[in-house]
């Protein structure tokens, strides 16, 4: 048996690349195909300015996710799959792994993209067997065997010769760019042109050409993927990667500069290979070029996408286990068969001999991988998790930048195929999801922000408050009650009221003195409340109290803040309205909340099943105008829950005979001034008896109705005391409202 230490050692010893092979990699892929076979062509459609902008755009997506995988890298070990390990320790495996399925077809597509592109470095061949026989070779004369020959050397040397080509196919390719500097062009000699009359045209195809070339810049993060083979991936990742991004960009901007003062528009749009009539010796070292930074490109790929797609199923995310083992599989430090996989779907793509068509969607997606980065390192900063501490720092804004522009380009380059792309991500996401229930979770990242920014609404909120900027009335609703498990209607009611309009805080109330033994019956109890009103407390904020007495109870939860950020402005109490239970106390207790100066709702609660369609009834006397403005919000507040949406509100108004017609109208004009879904046909007067209480008439009218809102004054509390609540005996469920002082209805 073998000690942690001693396995660690032997796995490190597994991990023999320094920052060479991460630079090397990635200067091999930006210095790709596109640059030999399409700035040309760039440069002659829009002139020298309009590719230099593109460049300047591209890398303002580039820039940002070389500054974000740095500084990613640099907080935490990165393991085997690079960006894919990194966007999966971030956001989840079910989110990453949606994300690496994309990447890792995107990687094992680019070695078919880049196998068939050093075909075009035969172009002599072609042209020479047409000329001679007549005869149009297809390009897989050129590609399956160069692809057998890549596939062989990587199965049979692994990434170690890999590494080693790279290095001898990236000193052809500097040569070949070195030559193409000394040379000069047709151009050169007849003309005198300088960065003063160096021009931008065609602006219109601005985006089509930034199409085209973009597949450029996005080679950037190619070395990332070997993160599982090097000593030290916090150092080499950034270095590496940072490196061979400003001098990809710096490389650009020369290769731009020459072709525009040496070819002329029409050469550098109708010769793919215009490079070769500039360089020395440009008949043979352009073409060696091409060859040297396509293979080596394909070569970086083939490289990474079998880490990544091993990565994947390291972490599970295949259905079946036999696959996920099959795909992780390792000879030599080797992922041998996950290298198979990509190597197959190479070829089938080298048959197919054209790739221009998936290019796009290639970019597609390494730009949501590039955009992933980017919010990954925006969220770290502004979520500010004292675990986050990178050696290596970008700035917020740099990586947000790089988010949207990332975002924003995608659409810009094909609106279609950037839409396809979130499509597919969000259907694998939803059967990673499924096949792995297992793995789901709010994710450190997301819950970080989400704090971070709770925390600075809630500050904003309570400024503008204080500042008396913001006045405008809602309901930001507390609540305290012992008897959860034996009444629901108040839950209920609190979630019609913060569906939409409203803010409410359910508290469960034990009642006992806070130690150990009381916390772990408050944690058990939340439990449980949580799992019998699973779809009823979505709206509501629930949480317990432990405290020795209600009306102590009623001290402390006054004194909390809203979970809104504004303060709380109501208290909401009930009883249940067959027995009486807790009507005392919350009359006992009446003055203390009115201390605070809360609007009190109080819920006699019936027990009884709700028919929505009998609509709410509100009640207003004469002698009670302070509180029908808040009586009438809240039927309307309530009234936006989808369960009430095939009911109605109606408004009874008890008044004296001789003022009928001047209430009706009063009422009316509320109404319609008020914008308040309530018909006029459902505002009913009815005239005070002398002998007929108020009491006997609303159990007379709203004996059927779903919730009858009545409002109570203050001072006939205390005359009255538990009689005021009582001889309602026709009504079911009932909310006596209470307002600290008259709404406004605008």
């Amino acid at each position: 048996m073998i000690s942690i230490s001693q396995y660690q050692h032997a796995m490190d010893g597994n991990k023999k690349f320094g920052t060479a092979p991460v630079f090397f990699t990635a200067i091999s892929t930006i210095l790709g195909a596109i640059l030999f076979l399409r700035f040309g062509f760039a440069v002659g459609t829009l002139g020298f300015w309009g590719v230099i902008l593109i460049i300047l755009l591209g890398h303002l997506v580039t820039i940002p996710t070389a500054l974000a995988i740095s500084e990613l890298a640099t907080n935490k070990r990165v393991q085997g799959g690079g960006e894919y390990f990194i966007i999966s320790r971030s956001f989840g495996l079910n989110i990453g792994s949606a994300i690496g399925f994309t990447l890792f077809l995107s990687q094992a597509i680019s070695v078919a993209f880049y196998v068939i592109a050093f075909t075009e470095s035969f172009e002599f061949l072609f042209n020479w067997v047409l000329k001679q026989y007549g005869m149009e070779l297809p390009r897989q004369v050129i590609s399956i065997p160069a692809m057998t020959v890549l596939a062989v050397i990587i199965l049979k040397k692994g990434a170690s010769l890999g590494v080693k080509m790279l290095y001898f196919v990236v000193a052809i390719l500097f040569i070949s760019l070195a030559m193409f500097f000394f040379g000069e062009g047709t151009l050169a000699a007849e003309s005198q042109l300088s960065f003063t009359n160096l021009e931008f045209r065609n602006g219109s195809d601005f985006f089509m050409v930034f199409a085209i070339v973009f597949p450029a810049f996005t080679g950037m993060t190619a070395g990332v993927g070997l993160s599982g083979d090097l000593r030290d991936p916090s150092k080499s990742i950034p270095r590496g990667t940072t490196l061979a991004t400003i001098s990809g960009m710096i490389i650009y901007f020369f290769v731009v500069y020459k072709l525009a003062i040496s070819a002329s528009p029409q050469e550098m749009v109708e010769n793919q290979l215009v490079m070769a009539n500039i360089a020395i010796a440009g008949i043979a070292i352009i073409p060696l070029g091409l060859a040297a930074s396509t293979i080596s490109s394909a070569l970086g790929s083939v490289m990474v996408a079998p880490r990544t797609l091993q990565a994947l199923s390291n972490d599970r995310s295949f259905p079946g286990a036999k696959l996920n083992n099959w795909l992780s599989a390792n000879k030599n430090g080797e992922p041998v068969n996950a290298t198979i996989v990509t190597i197959i779907i190479a070829y089938v793509f080298v048959f197919l001999g054209d790739v221009n068509a998936v290019a796009e969607v290639i970019s597609m997606f390494f730009m949501v991988t590039y955009g992933a980065i980017c919010l990954i390192s925006f969220l770290n900063h502004f979520g500010a998790s004292p675990s986050y501490r990178p050696s290596f720092r970008s700035k917020w804004y740099i990586s947000l930048v790089g988010f949207v522009v990332s975002v924003w380009v995608m659409f810009k380059i094909n609106t279609l195929y950037a839409f396809l792309a979130f499509v597919v991500m969000t259907v694998l996401y939803l059967y990673v999801t499924y096949t792995n229930k297992d793995r789901k979770g709010f994710q450190a990242i997301f819950a970080n922000s989400v704090f971070q920014l709770n925390r600075k609404l809630h500050v904003f909120v309570q400024k503008q408050r204080k500042s008396g900027i913001y006045e405008e009335w809602r309901p930001s609703a507390i609540c305290i009650s012992q008897d959860t498990f034996e009444r629901h209607d108040m839950i209920r009611l609190l979630n019609w009221i913060s569906y939409r309009y409203g803010f409410g805080t359910y508290l469960h109330l034990i009642q006992g003195y806070f130690s150990k033994s009381s916390r772990l019956q408050a944690d058990e109890e939340i439990g449980r409340i949580s799992e019998m009103f699973q779809g009823i407390e979505d709206y509501v904020y629930i949480d317990s109290m432990i405290s020795p007495s209600y009306t102590s109870a009623i001290a402390q939860a006054i004194q909390l803040p809203g979970i809104s950020g504004m303060e709380n402005n109501m208290v909401m109490l009930d009883f249940d309205k067959k027995t009486g239970k807790n009507l005392n106390n919350i009359i006992d207790n009446f003055a203390l909340i009115r201390a605070g100066n809360f609007d009190v709702c109080i819920l006699a609660s019936s027990n009884l099943p709700i028919d929505f369609k009998k609509g709410i009834h509100v009640w207003i006397k004469s002698s009670d105008y302070d509180n029908a403005n808040l009586m009438i919000l809240l039927s309307f507040i309530i009234l936006g829950h989808p369960d009430w949406r095939k009911s109605s509100i109606k408004i009874f108004d008890i008044c004296e005979p001789c003022q009928i017609e001047k209430v009706k109208e009063g009422l009316a004009n509320m109404v319609v001034s008020g914008r308040l879904p309530i018909t006029i046909q459902n505002i009913k007067i009815i005239p005070a008896q002398d002998h007929v209480s108020s009491k006997t008439i609303i159990n007379e009218h709203s004996a059927n109705a779903a919730l009858t809102i009545i409002g109570f004054m203050e001072g006939t509390l205390k005359h009255e005391k538990s009689n005021l609540f009582m001889g309602y005996d026709q009504l079911g469920t009932i909310l006596f409202v209470n307002s600290h002082d008259q709404k406004e209805i605008e």
